[in-house]
This record gives structure tokens, sequence and C-alpha cells, in this order.
């Protein structure tokens, strides 16, 4: 029983010590994330600068589509209204298997449309073995010079894929170029509204940070543009991947090739409007971050240390280390509460657990004023996620961490669920005020 004491101080001093390490990082990728968007105001002037029309490249386009009926129309629209000649892009739909008519509404479309559209339809039994491998079907029917990814929900404006493809050509020492995601169905309930936050946070916290203190920034999975030549040297997509952009990052940057966020283009898409969908969605993600962690920690004394090394020692430390000292704080904090266990060790605890409650808040604030969100209501839902929504990322985490390491679960690619948005789907506002629908048939305000 003398041990309890020990143990007790020992768990607390592990859980905040852990915390405050992340917390610090989190502001220093915070005060990067606000150095690189003044930079990047400053530079985006000229953005579009190229020798003329002719010197653009091809692009092939890639759409991997798996029951998509829902939304794929309203992206193959979005990408006939490109600011890109006609004639130097080609859109490849890969229809891994759709049961429910995604094949003919994208032939009907091509029937109405000019643009080069190729359908490549995956029979049932070759189908639904992840998009990594959807992706590598698609690639071989590629002729552009690069290749452009839009998943099958995205809505990109209108100057998106110019602006990835200009910045791509112009830096030849950049393999690819990955833009910025936004949510059109943000405002449908309390959970979007969330996971709104958390993208806007991630982007210009964790991927604007990091490219300007470590010069990395990570393809997003969606709306990106890379060389056809180097993913081909690079064998296309690791088909046993569940985070196939995050593995193919890693793989550019081994190379010796180097990566770049975006954030002027822009491209919006549907997030998930039910609990079950995101926390399916999520455990995906947390289940393919296990997956690389085990592979990068393997080889990690074998190779030289790089940024991209640090990036997934610092995984290891937020999935593991972070949230278990989350896990052990929100115990202590119930327990405390309850009056079931009494803190003898002497300290500021509650004005630390203070200032890291106003840290989170302010981190959340300046990634939302970036994108000129920071209004009052997302200020209330900053301080909701902080009790909320991020203690459902310690239970994904935790989740993923049971199924690969306890019950070794086979990974398998489950899709994420699409919602019908006939009121969103049309919708697209324009970082200049412009706002525009699909084939100019809407005009309509923010969505």
């Amino acid at each position: 029983m003398t041990f309890l004491p020990l143990i007790r101080d020992g768990l607390f001093i592990f859980a905040v010590v852990f915390i405050w390490l992340m917390l610090l990082y989190q502001f220093l990728l915070t005060l990067g994330g606000l150095l690189f968007w003044k930079r990047e105001k400053i530079s985006r002037a000229d953005e579009q600068a190229i020798d003329g029309e002719d010197s653009l490249p091809l692009v092939s386009i890639l759409i991997p589509a798996r029951n998509e009926a829902l939304v794929i129309e309203g992206l193959l629209d979005r990408m006939a209204a490109q600011n890109y000649p006609p004639q130097k892009m080609e859109i490849i739909v890969i229809n891994d298997g759709s049961q429910d008519g995604t094949g003919d509404i994208v032939m009907s479309w091509k029937e109405r449309n000019r643009h080069v559209l190729k359908l490549i339809n995956v029979l049932p039994e070759e189908s639904g073995r992840g998009k990594g491998a959807a992706l590598n079907r698609g690639l071989s029917y590629c002729s552009g010079e690069v290749v452009a990814v839009y998943d099958a929900d995205n809505l990109p404006e209108k100057d998106s894929l110019r602006k990835l493809v200009v910045e791509l050509i112009n830096h030849p020492k950049l393999a690819a170029v990955t833009g910025l995601f936004r949510a059109y169905n943000r405002h449908r309930n309390w959970l979007t509204r969330l996971i709104n936050l958390e993208s806007i946070a991630f982007q210009w916290i964790i991927q604007a940070g990091r490219n300007y203190f470590l010069n990395i920034a990570f393809l997003a999975g969606t709306n990106y543009v890379i060389r056809r030549n180097i993913l081909d040297a690079l064998g296309g997509w690791d088909e046993g991947a569940l985070t196939e952009d995050t593995e193919l990052t890693l793989r550019i940057y081994e190379q010796g090739w180097r990566v770049k966020f975006l954030p002027t283009a822009i491209s919006w898409e549907q997030e998930p409007e039910k609990l079950k969908t995101w926390f399916r969605q999520r455990t995906r993600w947390a289940r393919g971050n296990n997956d690389l962690i085990v592979r990068q920690l393997k080889g990690l004394f074998q190779r030289r240390l790089s940024a991209t090394s640090l990036e997934m020692i610092n995984l290891f430390y937020l999935y593991y280390l972070f949230v278990l000292a989350i896990i052990i704080s929100d115990l202590f904090f119930i327990l405390s509460i309850s009056g079931l266990l009494s803190l003898r060790l002497p300290g500021p605890y509650l004005e630390l657990w203070l200032i890291a409650f106003l840290l989170f808040i302010f981190e959340i604030l300046v990634a939302l004023a970036m994108e000129k969100e920071d209004s009052f209501l997302n200020f209330l839902l900053a301080i909701m996620a902080y009790f909320t929504y991020t203690k459902l990322w310690a239970l994904v985490v935790l989740r993923s961490f049971f199924e690969d390491f306890i019950q070794r679960r086979k990974k398998i690619w489950i899709k994420t669920e699409r919602f019908p948005e006939p009121d969103y789907s049309q919708r697209l506002i324009f970082q200049d005020g412009e706002k525009d629908g699909v084939n100019n048939k809407a005009k309509s305000v923010d969505p």
C-alpha cells in the first residue's frame, strides 16, 4: 500500500509533463502557421505567373469512386468549370464496383459535356480493395505529366487546379503540391461545425506550422497534384496503406523531394454528418497511422534522422503518450471532484489547467481568423470542443490500438458514408467574394 501514493503521484506528474510538452509544441506550430500565412499572403501576387497557356502541362485528374452517386456529378461539374484549358485536362473516374448507379451518372455526364472523360469500371470481384488500389488502376490510364487527385465529394474552386499546377511547374524541386480543404456542409449540425474547427486548426496549425519551420507538408488525400514521373518512380500508391496519402508523402521525402502546402488552392468537401460515420472514418485514419508508426520506427535507427522521421516520432508521441496523459488527467479530474482522490503534490495545477485551456482556445481562434471564421459562435464551439470533441479523439485512438495490437484485426478499407446535399452541393463561396454555382446555375451565399 505504501507504493500507491508514489504510483499516483508519478502518474499525475507524467500526465502534466507530457500534456504540456505537446501544448508547447502546438503553440510553436501555431506561431509558425501565422508566419506562414503572412508569408504566403505576400508572395501570392505572382502565383499565376506562367509563360502562357501553352506552357501548362496536360493534367490527368483521378477520381476514385465507390458508391458515390450522391456527390459525383457535383465534382464533375466543378472540374468542367475549372480555369484550366479543357484540351489539357483528362478526367479519369475509377468506378470501383459501385452498386448505386455511379457509373451511369458518369456516363450520362460524359454525353452532355465535351471534356475528355475516361470511365474505368472495376469488376465486382476486383473492387473494394481501397483507395490506393483504385488510384493505381487509374494511373495506368493517365496520359498527363501531372496527376491530380480529387475525392468524389469535393467541389474545388474554379482556380484550384490551376494554382496547384502553376505552383508545381514553377518550383522544380517540388514533387507535389497540396491545397486546402474546407467543409461545405459545416452548418449542417453540431458535429459538422466541430469538424470544421478541427480541419481549419489542423491545416493552419499543423500543416502550415511544420511547412514553415520544417519545410514539410503532408498530402491531404484530395485536392493535390503530383508529377507523373515521380509517381511512377515510387511505384504508385501503397495498396495496403489505410492512409495512402501520408504513406506516399513519406516516400516522397525519403527520395529527397518536397511537398508544398498551398492554402489558396481550395476545395470544399463533405464531412460526416453522423457520429457513427465520423467514428468509423477516424478509426480508419488512426489504424493507418498506427501502421505507418510501426513501419517508420522499425527502421528509425537504420537511417539518418530527418524532418519526416521527427514527424513520425511526434505522431507516436501524440497517439500514445499524449493520449495516455489525457486519459490519466481526465481520470484524476473525475476522481478528484467526486471526492475519491486527493492530490497532495504541491503545485499550481489549477493555474496550469487554466493556461492549457486558454492556449487551446487561443490556437483555435488564431486558425479561425486566417479563414475569417473567428465568430462568437465558433468561440463557444471551441470551448465545447475542448470538453467533448477532443475526448472523442482519445476514444478513436484507444479503439484503433485495441483493433491493431490486441485483436490484430485485418486492415480493411472502410468507405466513408455520403449524405444527400441538395441545398449545399450547388453552393460555393470564393475567397475573393465571388459567389458562383455549378455551371452558373445557382447564385447563392456562403454554404
